[in-house]
Parts: structure tokens; sequence; C-alpha cells
């Protein structure tokens, strides 16, 4: 009975804080970026954030045309039954490996790319190894044997796009939501940021990364993107506490015991950053 009635609190709230949405238009179809595709609701306003900072990197990450369906790495389709709003215009490669963490640590690593901060791109490994993206360029792979993982020189130096990309395979193929929570630090929901993740380390878990944000006074808002299993497209999640008829993306970071995703129930504590 208690979950029940949260339940319906949580609806009741989120009913209250979108009724703006009823006179003001919410989802730009036109719009290429997060940005421009999602309007703030009546009194909100977006966060300001840093020139080139990873927030600004996320809240500009290109959107398919409208009413694009997310893709799995096979090609095949994932219908979307009140899942998400938008695809984001990023390609996966055709592995069954750019899963929800993988999509998280793909982000990350992709700002860091593009900034050529490439020091600062690594992840570890589920039994903890640590593989540094710079190790990668000088020619050095990753040798796995049993429970032993160390490196091997055995190619040419390079930053190609190619070879990048085969450094995220690998991370994607033995990291995931068990040695990515383990990575970050966990963060208040009444501190949240964009680039934050909720994320429930397990076999399995699920991750979603908060790619957009905005403010009314403290109240706070947000966007999420997922990608999850099989291998697919990263997306913009609809907002299940808004009914099905509305179609809203913004979250709210008030009043959070729990937070309700189209494919996934994360708790407040799993809100973590890097």
């Amino acid at each position: 009975m208690r979950i029940v009635l949260v339940s319906i609190f949580t609806a009741l709230i989120y009913s209250f804080l979108f009724f703006s949405f009823d006179n003001k238009k919410s989802i730009s179809t036109e719009g290429k970026t997060i940005k421009e595709r999602y309007l703030t609701p009546s009194g909100y306003e977006r966060t300001i954030e840093a020139k080139n900072s990873f927030a600004e990197y996320l809240r500009n990450l290109p959107l398919k045309p409208s009413e694009s369906l997310v893709k799995y790495y096979n090609g095949s389709t994932k219908s979307n039954n009140n899942v998400y709003d938008a695809v984001v215009d990023l390609p996966i490669g055709n592995k069954d490996l750019h899963q929800c963490a993988d999509a998280v640590m793909r982000l990350r690593a992709d700002y860091f790319f593009q900034q050529k901060q490439y020091d600062k791109i690594h992840f570890n490994f589920t039994n903890g190894f640590r593989v540094d993206y710079s190790k990668w360029r000088q020619g050095y792979r990753i040798a796995i044997k049993g429970n032993k993982t160390s490196w091997m020189k055995i190619a040419k130096p390079t930053d190609s796009q190619q070879e990048y990309w085969k450094y995220l395979e690998i991370i994607f193929n033995y990291a995931g939501t068990a040695s990515l929570a383990k990575e970050m630090n966990p963060t208040a929901v009444s501190d949240i940021q964009i680039g934050d993740v909720f994320i429930k380390g397990g076999f399995p878990g699920h991750a979603v990364i908060v790619v957009d944000m905005a403010t009314n006074g403290n109240k706070k808002i947000f966007l999420l993107a997922q990608s999850y299993m099989p291998a697919q497209e990263l997306q913009i999640l609809l907002n299940p506490s808004i009914s099905s008829n509305r179609k809203v993306c913004w979250y709210s970071a008030n009043n959070l015991p729990t937070l309700e995703t189209p494919e996934w129930t994360f708790k407040s504590s799993e809100l973590k950053r890097f």
C-alpha cells in the first residue's frame, strides 16, 4: 500500500510540475540537438555551463529526425512503446557491445577524444585492470590469459578513429555497470549535474546519464539518455510519470526517493559522478 501511495504522490507531483506544458510546446521536432529539440517548461532556464565542458557537449549531442526508431547493433529496430522520444545520432558498431554502461563510457571518452585530452580516457575492467587510452595510442594492446590481464606492445602508435573505436570495444567487452559503479563517486540528487549517472552495478545492472538540465529557483529538472540490451543506439527517455498522451522528457530532481524510467527504477542513492 505504501509503495502504491508513493507512486500516486509522485505522479501528482509530476502532473503539477509540468502543468505548464499544456500551454507551451515542449518538443521542437525540427531541433537537431538535445538543446534545440527540448524546450524548457515555463519559468525554467537551462543551467549555464562552461564552454567546451562535458555538460555542453552532452546537451549538444546530435539527434536523428523526429519519430526515428532506435536501431539495434544488427540493424533491426526497437519499437517505441512509450520508452524514448528521440535517437542520438552516433554510430554504435555492429557488435552486441554498446549497451547501457558502455554508452555512458563512450560519451565520456568521445568528449575527451574530441578535446584531444587523451590522458583522461581510462576505464577499469570488471577485474579491476585499468585500461588507459594513452597506452593504446602508443601501440600497446591487451593480453588476457585466464584471470590475468596485461599490456603488450604489438602495434604502431596511432590516434586514428578506427583504432580508437577498437579501444572502446575492448572496454565494452570487459567492463560494465559493476566496474563503472565502483569507479564513480556518489553524489546527492540535490546537487545533480549534467553528466551525472544513475547506475545500478550488477549482472544485470543498468545506467542512464543526465544530458541536460534546467532550473527554476531551487527546482531542478533534467533529461536522461540510455542504451540498453541488446546493444542499441542512445535514446532520450520519456518520463513515464507523465500521462502517455503528453510527451514529456523532463524529470524532476525534487522529492525524488526513487527515479522511475521506462525500463528501470533507480534509488536516489544510485546517482554517481565521474
